[in-house]
């Protein structure tokens, strides 16, 4: 047998239907539309209000949509691997309830936290468990419901995140020189203070003290994330076109991670590249954490082309981040 490729094959996205503007958001915290677009480039963002729905109820309709897309038989499923930060519970894994609502009698599931890059990282694991052999179909979801975690007096964090999910089936092929073609990950344990969810895990328990004081809320501290975010997925991006011969006259697109406008803007210049070949959903999404990249190909799919050279970029708490090279696999067109 020879090398096995890695390929996306089909991408399934969600949405919920109910949309916050910043004209509603002005009315619950002190800010407006004009300071939040200038800032981050955010007009909307998509919430799930229904009472009882997490993470696994979006992660759930994206797979569904994608294997009916697809047409791919639910029994030959190898694994669902989801990507999330605010999973539905500390356990069982959200992958495990995705699994058992979709049907599959024949696949594993486990979760995989990144933070902000959960897809960009899962699809090089992904990726990993196909070319070995063992594996020949995997799903892969990225989903957050961040407004369980947003604290919607926090006039700093709270027009920034969005609800969603994304999933992309990952097969094996034997043609060569496409789908996962490289990859350069890094994690910098500093970011700690800068970017968490202080209390709810080991080291800070649930309590009245944590609820009462607001613990369990995202906090950011603004300024040195975006400055990590700028030079990290500028210098990733450069770093993995450098070593596969890649620059402005051979990359088709560049899909990075969805937090803020200028920072979108900043990769695309470090690359040399106009923002036409840059896929941009923020305005309309915000920032979906570990759904950004796949929602934004969901929405352009129609637009790939079977061999355009693509750069995937994030950046995220931990401070984790990385870019990888990924070379699509089939015309968007015929799947959309």
């Amino acid at each position: 047998m020879g090398k096995i490729s890695a390929i996306i094959t089909g991408v399934g996205g969600y949405v919920p239907d109910y949309i916050l503007n910043n004209e509603e958001l002005s009315r619950m915290v002190d800010t407006n539309d004009e300071w939040i677009m200038t800032r981050v480039g955010i007009k909307e963002r998509h919430i799930l209000t229904e009472e009882g729905l997490g993470t696994s109820y979006m992660a759930r309709k994206a797979a569904k949509q994608l294997i009916q897309k697809t047409g791919v038989d639910p029994d030959t499923i190898d694994a669902v691997i989801v990507t999330t930060s605010t999973a539905d519970y500390k356990f069982p894994s959200t992958a495990s309830i995705v699994l058992g609502k979709l049907g599959l009698k024949n696949a594993f599931a486990f979760d995989f936290w990144a933070a902000c890059c959960g897809f960009l990282y899962t699809l090089d694991v992904a990726a990993s468990m196909i070319q070995c052999g063992r594996y020949k179909k995997i799903i892969v979801i990225g989903a957050d419901k961040m407004s369980s975690v947003i604290d919607y007096k926090d006039r700093a964090t709270c027009p920034l995140f969005g609800d969603g999910a994304a999933a992309v089936l990952v097969e094996g092929s034997e043609e060569e020189n496409i789908g996962v073609m490289d990859s350069y990950f890094r994690a910098d344990g500093k970011g700690l203070p800068f970017l968490h969810l202080k209390a709810g895990g080991s080291v800070c328990p649930p309590s009245h003290f944590t609820v009462d004081h607001r613990l369990h809320y995202l906090y950011q501290e603004g300024r040195t994330v975006f400055r990590y975010a700028v030079t990290n997925m500028s210098d990733d991006c450069a770093l993995i076109a450098e070593r596969n011969g890649l620059n402005k006259d051979n990359i088709q697109w560049v899909v990075p991670h969805q937090a803020n406008m200028r920072i979108i803007e900043a990769v695309a210049k470090r690359l040399e590249l106009p923002m036409e070949q840059v896929m941009v959903n923020i305005e309309h999404f915000g920032n979906t954490s570990a759904a950004t990249i796949p929602l934004a190909l969901w929405e352009n799919e129609h637009l790939l082309k079977k061999g355009d050279n693509m750069i995937f970029t994030a950046f995220g708490a931990g401070f984790v981040h990385g870019a990888s090279f990924y070379r699509w696999a089939y015309d968007g067109k015929d799947h959309a």
